[in-house]
């Protein structure tokens, strides 16, 4: 059939060495599908996140087979839209949770696979971005942020005022801030406020436009917009997740 042609060719596109290294990597997810949506290689990461209990139980699946629907939507749109364009997606953030019902942030990247000139495929790799070791003076400087953001009204916030509270150069706080969270500045001020609402959404009963405002955005519209494009669900969705558990996606 020419689906299966499809799937071999990726698969064979896909050097074994680096396949091998990817099911070493615990706390990055790997992944590769071909055109029609199925998954052709996967490491063991991505298996856990899916809550089979094997490689062979996810290769040949789709995402609407594995991910509840609006999130098996948002995975397939991202994809669509990067073999459609061939342009790849870079260090995308995302929350995503991990096994045990843990919402966790990842840095998402997609890639096309090309063969003789036609796109087959993509691959992609999503980065767990648990706190990473570093000097106490680091970390001081970055609490200090962490402390204005916390208090910092609804709006844009500069990089140049996130590296005078830090005490340093905007160019040493984003090298602070890669070192220690894996994200650019601005990457974090929005990895802090829906870390905020998704907490207000998880333990109170807050109208959401009452949760925007605390969370540092302008309003509920834009809560919601941001939400749904870092983690694939309206908050809405998160609050019923929460709440009610679920199966493990991504």
């Amino acid at each position: 059939m020419v689906e299966r042609a499809g799937s071999k060719a990726l698969l064979d596109a896909l050097d074994p060495a680096l396949r091998a290294l990817f099911d070493q990597l615990g706390g990055t997810m790997f992944c590769a599908k071909d055109l029609q949506g199925r998954y052709v290689a996967v490491n063991q990461a991505f298996v856990d996140r899916t809550g089979r209990s094997s490689v062979r139980d996810v290769v040949g699946r789709r995402a609407e087979d594995l991910f509840v629907a609006h999130l098996a939507e948002h995975y397939n749109a991202q994809d669509e839209a990067v073999i459609a364009s061939g342009h790849p997606l870079r260090r995308e953030l995302e929350l995503i949770w991990r096994p045990g019902g843990v919402a966790g942030w990842y840095l998402t990247s997609k890639e096309v696979v090309v063969v003789d000139g036609e796109v087959i495929g993509l691959v992609s790799v999503s980065e767990d971005l648990r706190r990473r070791d570093a000097a106490d003076a680091v970390m001081t400087s970055l609490e200090r942020v962490a402390a204005l953001l916390s208090t910092r009204p609804p709006g844009p916030v500069p990089v140049a005022e996130l590296a005078a509270v830090a005490g340093c150069s905007a160019s040493t706080l984003e090298r602070r801030m890669r070192a220690v969270y894996g994200l650019s500045p601005q990457q974090h001020v929005l990895r802090t406020r829906v870390d905020r609402a998704a907490a207000l959404l998880s333990t109170s009963d807050l109208p959401l436009a009452e949760v925007a405002v605390r969370s540092g955005f302008y309003d509920q519209a834009v809560l919601t917009r941001t939400f749904g494009r870092l983690t694939g669900e309206t908050p809405a969705q998160f609050r019923r997740r929460a709440r009610g558990g679920g199966l493990p996606v991504r």
